[in-house]
Parts: structure tokens; sequence; C-alpha cells
């Protein structure tokens, strides 16, 4: 049994605990030092158990209730799950169950039921692996479910739910003149399937690309900067988009509330050797007058549960009210920023049309000088059967299900009368 990966086992098993009985995110945890004392390939390790735990749980639950009278402590509970999981992608039973029952048996509180872990994974070492691809696709959560059905429809849903159960492959942007690794999307982005780590791939120390999703490409593309035009990016963190701003020669300004987010854009500003201005400040008090604006506003996220499994997990969609009128408020004040004549898009990584189509439709009734522009929409590898009734571009994880998916986005670009 490797002790390295016992480490990577025994922090995915916190980081469940986290995720799930204290409701934190996954980048909240890694940003508080979670991984710190991990070497990088048991970081990676650690996450990739814990992503494949989240997204497997259903079936995990599922095949352990079989074999438990009561529902253990959660620690001991994430731990039978972690390795339910491994066993039924094929890890090695004798590493697995081994591996478990040390991270228990060390465990002060919990030591007394190593017995009963080594008991049920080796029953699941058994019966799981035929039994795994045999069950259903695991399902969001209602409180996101029932809303989306409501929106999509029951066939979409399940459509999305197959992506997320499948992950994410990693979806690169290439600085303009530079090659990447990877497979060209229709939109242009490149996917690099099986990537492992980023760090090594061919390009990534050059600064010849930056890891952004191929949907989280579009809204720059649609906003089509120009050389020399004044750009605001409103929350620019964690900056991809910032860096398709400055690649295309314009003078941007980058601007986030949070400092410590935006230490990550003047990290991949460097690499790439980019420029931009970048400001930590409250997007509700900025001032200027700016050529083009992009507004990825804050949101519910909800359309990136295939590479973030934690959020429906540890959300449960109360905050979805202040989101929304936090969106209204940008959106308007944002429009006080742009010049005569300036255009803006606004969009946001949600599946939710309160937090796009809606908003939209609103600010078109409130802002007599804003006109949607659909032809900005129009660009390769869009399907015009994605736009929507008042204007703008819906995209969903179904899309592409072939090709690996895409995140939910939302996007609209407005018009300001000259």
């Amino acid at each position: 049994m490797s002790d390295n990966a016992t480490a990577a086992r025994r922090s995915a098993i916190y980081l469940l605990d986290q995720i799930l009985g204290e409701g934190r995110l996954l980048p909240e945890c890694l940003a508080a030092g979670a991984l710190d004392r991990l070497a990088p390939d048991d970081r990676a390790r650690a996450q990739r158990l814990t992503l494949q735990t989240l997204r497997g749980l259903e079936r995990a639950d599922r095949l352990l209730d079989n074999h438990l009278n009561r529902t253990p402590a959660l620690t001991v509970r994430n731990a039978l799950r972690l390795g339910a999981v491994e066993l039924c992608l094929g890890e090695a039973a004798h590493g697995v169950v081994n591996s478990m029952v040390e991270i228990v048996g060390r465990s002060r509180k919990h030591g007394r039921l190593k017995g009963l872990v080594n008991a049920v994974l080796r029953k699941v070492a058994a019966e799981g692996p035929e039994a795994w691809p045999k069950m259903r696709v695991p399902r969001m959560p209602d409180w996101l479910r029932e809303p989306l059905i409501a929106a999509w429809g029951a066939d979409a849903v399940a459509g999305m739910e197959r992506t997320h159960f499948a992950g994410a492959p990693l979806d690169i942007t290439v600085k303009p003149g530079a090659t990447g690794p990877g497979e060209a999307l229709p939109t242009g982005s490149l996917r690099v399937h099986d990537a492992g780590q980023v760090s090594t791939l061919p390009g990534f120390a050059k600064g010849d690309w930056w890891v952004q999703d191929a949907a989280a490409a579009l809204p720059v593309r649609i906003l089509a900067p120009r050389a020399g035009e004044t750009l605001l990016d409103l929350c620019a963190a964690p900056g991809g988009k910032t860096l398709q701003l400055a690649a295309a020669g314009a003078t941007v300004t980058a601007l986030d509330i949070s400092d410590s987010r935006l230490e990550k854009v003047r990290e991949n500003l460097k690499r790439t050797n980019l420029q931009a201005n970048v400001i930590a400040g409250d997007a509700l008090e900025h001032q200027g007058q700016y050529d083009a604006i992009l507004l990825d506003a804050p949101c519910s996220a909800t359309g990136t549960i295939r590479r973030h499994p934690d959020l429906p997990f540890a959300k449960d969609g109360s905050e979805f009210a202040g989101l929304i009128a936090l969106q209204t408020q940008m959106l308007a004040h944002a429009w006080t920023l742009l010049k005569p004549g300036g255009r803006l898009v606004y969009c946001t990584c949600s599946l939710l049309p309160d937090e796009g189509e809606v908003q939209i439709e609103e600010a078109l009734d409130q802002h007599p000088d804003m006109t949607v522009d659909r032809e900005a929409l129009k660009i390769s590898g869009v399907d015009q059967e994605w736009i929507t009734p008042e204007g703008g571009l819906r995209l969903r994880p179904d899309y592409w299900a072939d090709l690996g998916g895409m995140d939910g986005f939302y996007i609209a670009c407005l018009n300001k009368s000259a």
C-alpha cells in the first residue's frame, strides 16, 4: 500500500467532510490550504478522488445502504463513499480497502469502526463493479433539478446530468499566433482529454494559452474587442476573459472585489506576457467611461457543475434571490459606465433564466437607449438555434454531448445609442 495514496485519500475525505458537512465549496477549501502539505501529484489525486466521489455519490450511497444497518458518522461514511467509488471504477480492492481501514482506524473518534469499513468495502468490492454501470445516472438535488426541468424540460435536464456525471475535459484558449495541445472545437477553443498536470502541457510555461471552458470563451468573442479600445472587465477573476481582451490589443481594466482572487489574474498576465490594469474594488462604486464593457456577473454558477460537482452539495438555492438583485444593480450601473455608441456583453454561468433571459428582458424595458445585438451572436461554431427570443445566447451542458459538453452560460450583447 502506498503511503502517498493513503495521504491523498485522507485529504479527499477531509474535503468531502467540508463540502457535505460544512457547505464549503471545493475552491474555498483549496484556497484555505487544505492540500498544501501534499506533493503536487498527491494534491491532484486528492482533488480527482473528491470530484469522482461527488459525481458518483448517489450510486455509492445506494450500494453502501445495502450493507449498513445505520448511517455512520459523516467522516466514516465519506471514507466508505470514496472507497466504493474507487472500487467500482476499477481500483485494486486490496489497496483501497486497506487504505480506508488505516485511515478510519487511526481516528481517535472513529477508530472502533475500522472493522465495519473493512467488511462493507469488501462486500462492495465483490458486488459493486458489476452493479455500478447498471445504476441510473446520478441526479441533481431537487432544489436545483425542479427549476431546471421547469425551464428546459425533463429530457434536457437528463442530458445535463449525463454530462455532469461524465465530467469535464480541459479546454484552453490560445493566444493569437501561438499553438496549444488538444483538438479544435467548433468555436475555436482547444479541448484536451485526460490532460493530467496542466503545467506540464506544451506551451503552458511559455504562456501560449490559458485554461478556459469553451463556453466561457464566447462572451469575449461576441464582444469582439478591437485594438486601442478602452475595455472594462467587471468581476474579472479568475481572469480568462481579461487575457482574451488583452490579447486583442485593447486597453483593459480588470476589476474584481476580491484582491486575493485577482492574484491569479496577475500571475496569468505575467505568464502570458499580456497587459491589463488590475484593480480590486466594488463594481457598484467604480467610475469611468469605456468603449466596451464585459460584465460576467456573480451568479449561482449552476452551469459549471460538470467541472464543479461540489456546487449542488454545498449550496441549497437560498442565495438566488440576492444574486438576481445584485445582477440587476450591476447591469444598471455598468450601463452608466458605457460611452454612447458603446457595447456591453452581459453573461452568467447559470442555467436559470432569472439570471439570464429575464434579466435582459427587464433591462431592455428599463433602458430606452439599450438594444440587443443579435448579429453579434452569429460567430463560427454557434448554433443559431441557441439564440433566445429576447436576443441572447443560451448555452447548456447537454450541448456538444458527443464532444464532452460545455458549461452552461447565458450571453447577451447590448448596444448603447450614440
